[in-house]
């Protein structure tokens, strides 16, 4: 199973950092149909062939995810666009 691992750092109040997530993640999760919930300052995400968690400090962004055999292939793109998200909101 193919992995992702990005540390980003942003320079937000926490709060601040956590509604950019949200936002974010509302928005792709409209598009992807995919589910996810906050636990603490870690929001969790999944879908069939994803399985993901970011965790939001005070400092960076650590985003962690599992992807199934078919977007492990996709791996490099998929790793690209959320570098790319990433840097647009937290830049």
């Amino acid at each position: 199973m193919a992995g992702i691992d990005i540390h980003h750092p942003h320079s937000m109040p926490i709060a601040k950092a956590r509604e950019a997530v949200e936002d974010v993640a509302r928005k792709l999760a409209d598009r992807f149909d995919f589910e996810y919930g906050w636990e603490g300052d870690d929001m969790h995400f999944k879908r069939a062939g994803v399985d993901g968690n970011i965790a939001v400090t005070p400092e960076q962004l650590h985003v962690t995810a599992k992807l199934g055999f078919l977007l492990s292939a996709l791996q490099g793109t998929v790793e690209q666009e959320i570098r790319k998200v990433l840097d647009e909101k937290f830049s």
